[in-house]
C-alpha cells in the first residue's frame, strides 16, 4: 500500500494514469508497475517480472500503436525500441505519465 500512497502523493504533481485505460495514439513515459492478483491468472509476482523482462521498466518510453477490433483488446505498445501485444487487462498494472 506504501507504493499507492506514493503514487497518489506524486499524482498531485504530475498526472498518470494505467496504460489499460490509454486511448490509441497514447505517448507517455513508465512511472510504475503496480500489479494486483486479480489483472492475471498467473502466479503473484510473475506478471510483474515478466513486464519488466519486456522492457516495461520506469522512466521507458511507452506508445499506444494498435487496439483490437473487438473490445479494444490486445493493444500493440511500442516499448522503446520494441513492439509488443498486451492484454488490457494486464497493462493496467503500468502507471504512465
Amino acid at each position: 500500500m506504501a507504493l499507492l500512497d506514493a503514487m497518489v502523493a506524486d499524482n498531485q504533481q504530475a498526472q498518470w494514469t494505467c496504460l489499460g485505460h490509454a486511448p490509441r495514439g497514447f505517448r507517455g513515459c513508465i512511472h510504475a508497475i503496480m500489479v494486483d492478483d486479480r489483472l492475471s491468472d498467473l502466479p503473484e509476482g510473475e506478471l510483474e517480472r515478466r513486464l519488466i523482462e519486456l522492457g516495461f521498466i520506469e522512466g521507458a518510453m511507452v506508445e499506444i500503436l494498435h487496439q483490437g477490433i473487438f473490445g479494444r483488446d490486445p493493444i500493440a505498445v511500442r516499448v522503446n525500441d520494441a513492439t509488443i501485444a498486451l492484454r488490457r487487462r494486464e497493462a493496467m498494472a503500468i502507471f504512465v505519465i
